[in-house]
C-alpha cells in the first residue's frame, strides 16, 4: 500500500477473449520494472465488461506468478453491495494481498449508504480492503468524515482517492489513523499528494512507464521533492493525453504500442482513433519511452 502501485490494462485477443499469455507477459513487465504493486480488475483493467469467473482467471494466474514477489490487489466492487459482498468473498480467498472496492456507482448513495456498503464487503473479506473513490466517474463522494468511520474496521487499510484536490488529502490525513494508507488516483497530482504526506498512487501512466512512476514515488515518498518533480515533468503529457479518450483506451494502445500485449478492447469502448496516434506517440517520446528500440 505504499509507492507506485499500477492498475493494469487486461490483455484480450481480436475475438474479445483475455490473452492470457500477454497477461503473463505483462505481470514480468512489471516485476522487471520494479513497480510497487499490481491492481487486477480496476477501471484500467476494464472491470465493467470482465466477468467473475475472468476475473478468478486472471487473479489465479496472477498469483501463481507472482506471489510472494509483488504486492497483487484485485477489483471486487459493484454498485450493489449484495455482489459486492459476494464477489469480496470470492476474490479475497486467491491468494491476493488485498481487494479493492469502488465505490458504488450510478445509484449514488449518500454517505451512510457508503458506510454500511464498505462495511459490509469488509465483513466478508479475507484480506485488507482498499476503498476507491473516483467520483468523476461514479457520481458520488466518499468524504473524509467517512473515510475516518470506516478505518476503524480492522479490515480496511487503504483509501485510493481520484479526486486530484489537494485539500482533500489534507483533510484525509487529518482524520484517518496514522497507519492507515491514503493512495492518490490522478497521475497529474500524485507528486504533490505524495508531498503532503499520502502514501503512493495508484497509476495509469505506469502502465507505460514504470520503473518512472516508481522512481518518481520513491523519490517524493523520500522527501526529495525537487528529484520527484524533475522526473514527474517528463511524465506530464503522457499523464494528460493518457486520457484524450474515456481510459483505458489510449493505455491500452500504448502499451500495444510496447509490443506487450494486442490493441483489443472490449465494446461498447472502441480502440483509439487514429487522430490521436501521434499525441499519444509524442506524450511517450516526451516520457523517454525510446519506440524505434522497441519496433526494431
Amino acid at each position: 500500500m505504499r509507492g507506485s502501485l499500477v492498475a493494469i490494462v487486461t490483455p484480450m485477443s481480436v475475438d474479445g477473449s483475455l490473452d492470457l499469455a500477454s497477461w503473463d507477459r505483462l505481470l514480468d513487465f512489471h516485476l522487471a520494472e520494479g513497480t510497487d504493486g499490481i491492481v487486477i480488475a480496476g477501471t484500467t483493467g476494464e472491470s465493467p465488461v470482465l466477468t467473475l469467473e475472468e476475473i478468478e482467471a486472471l487473479t489465479r494466474r496472477a498469483v501463481a506468478h507472482c506471489a510472494g514477489k509483488i504486492p497483487l490487489i484485485v477489483g471486487a466492487g459493484t454498485n450493489s453491495t449484495a455482489s459486492t459482498v459476494a464477489r469480496t468473498r470470492a476474490l479475497s480467498g486467491l491468494g491476493v494481498d488485498a481487494v479493492m472496492l469502488v465505490t458504488p456507482y450510478y445509484n449514488k448513495p449518500p454517505q451512510e449508504g457508503l458506510f454500511r456498503h464498505f462495511m459490509a464487503a469488509a465483513d466478508a473479506s479475507a484480506v485488507p480492503v482498499v476503498m476507491y473513490n473516483v467520483p468523476s466517474r461514479t457520481a458520488v463522494d466518499l468524504k473524509p468524515d467517512t473515510v475516518a468511520r470506516l478505518a476503524h474496521h480492522p479490515r480496511i487499510r487503504a483509501l485510493k482517492d481520484a479526486s486530484a484536490s489537494l485539500a482533500r488529502v489534507r483533510d484525509l490525513l487529518a482524520v484517518c489513523p496514522a497507519d492507515f494508507s491514503v493512495l492518490s488516483g490522478d497521475d497529474a497530482t500524485a507528486i504533490d499528494w505524495i508531498g503532503a504526506g499520502a502514501h503512493g498512487v495508484i497509476s495509469v501512466t505506469g502502465n507505460v512507464v514504470p520503473r518512472r512512476m516508481r522512481e518518481a514515488a520513491s523519490a517524493a515518498l523520500a522527501g526529495d521533492l525537487t528529484a520527484a518533480r524533475a522526473i514527474d515533468a517528463h511524465l506530464k503529457s503522457l499523464h494528460e493525453d493518457l486520457f484524450v479518450e474515456a481510459n483505458p483506451i489510449a493505455v491500452k494502445w500504448a502499451v500495444a504500442q510496447l509490443g506487450l500485449i494486442g490493441n483489443a478492447i472490449r465494446s461498447p469502448l472502441v480502440e483509439l482513433s487514429p487522430a490521436h496516434h501521434e499525441t499519444v506517440l509524442r506524450a511517450m517520446r516526451s516520457a523517454g519511452v525510446r519506440l524505434e528500440d522497441r519496433a526494431a
